[in-house]
């Protein structure tokens, strides 16, 4: 098999022991870093000569980086690619420059399901949390919104459904295989006011709800963040979680964005700071997909 000279791992990358060796089978020489560099000219001195990189959401490598690297030709981005505006990678100049670039996708959901199905049961019976209603109640005929219908949303939906919950999503567009299932669409203003509960699992760096989408909201309701980062405008977020009838979860700080520190405290905030989709099963489905990242690439540049 045709090999990278030199593949360097720019900074903590968290591939399982497994997979760190049999990076060995795709790369003559591995160079690891178990920190992010401090400046942009650290990461450029990391990788160097080397034709190969693998990153996680940092560093960031935009393309006075690339450009720096004369001899790359692969970045391995060992995290979700959700777009190329999004992306830490300037995926744009690199495909201008004949340098490949990989991601990866759909390797936490199962974990980020578990979250919301916890969350949910533990303040709708009021386990060790202050009680939704006066008295517990079921996740059945709950009224759960999604707005954001990938992947994670529709397993997540479809738990929940089986739980006997009533869905409604907002998307770009209706979901023929979902409708079928019972799932329904609702332009975004009608999910909202009609929603108990309203699950958010947007793209990175889209942010749909503003002052005017938590009027329609309203209050008394609970709202779960699934997205890597926020969902909402922070003024607007900020005043519908200083009401103390409305609920917002997050399994990560990232996910309330910058006013987590503001609200961290507050009784109606649930947000452990962990990744939910982090689980020993997603690093091993991750590892195996940046494997197969490798692969491809080293199988197209012949």
């Amino acid at each position: 098999m045709r090999k990278f000279r030199k593949l360097v791992e720019a900074g903590p990358i968290g591939l399982q022991p497994w997979a760190e060796e049999k990076l060995s089978e795709y790369a003559s020489e591995i160079i690891r870093f178990d920190t992010l560099p401090e400046s942009e000219e650290e990461l450029i001195a990391r990788i160097g000569d080397a034709d190969a990189v693998l990153v996680r959401t940092l560093p960031l490598v935009p393309a006075s980086v690339l450009s720096a690297c004369s001899e790359l030709r692969y970045v391995g981005m060992c995290c979700s690619l959700y777009s190329k505006e999004s992306a830490n990678v300037d995926i744009a100049y690199a495909e201008k420059h004949g340098i490949t670039v990989y991601g990866i996708k759909d390797y936490g959901d199962k974990g980020v399901t578990e979250f919301v199905v916890y969350a949910l049961v533990r303040i709708l019976h009021g386990y060790d949390w202050p009680m939704w209603r006066k008295r517990p109640k079921e996740i059945t005929g709950l009224k759960i919104g999604f707005v954001g219908f990938g992947t994670s949303g529709q397993m997540t939906a479809r738990l929940l459904k089986a739980m006997g919950a009533e869905i409604s999503y907002y998307a770009r567009s209706a979901k023929e295989s979902c409708e079928k299932e019972g799932m329904h669409f609702m332009p975004l203003s009608d999910l909202l006011e009609q929603s108990e509960v309203v699950i958010t699992c947007l793209n990175k760096g889209v942010i749909l709800l503003h002052e005017e989408e938590f009027r329609q909201l309203g209050n008394g309701k609970i709202m779960i963040n699934t997205s890597i980062g926020p969902a909402s405008d922070m003024p607007a977020l900020k005043n519908w979680i200083l009401d103390e009838r409305n609920i917002f979860i997050s399994d990560t700080a990232g996910g309330v964005g910058s006013i987590y520190d503001e609200v961290k405290g507050l009784r109606n905030v649930l947000c452990p700071d962990a990744s939910a989709g982090m689980t020993e099963e997603a690093y091993d489905l991750m590892s195996s997909k940046v494997l197969d990242n490798i692969e491809k690439a080293l199988s197209q540049d012949q």
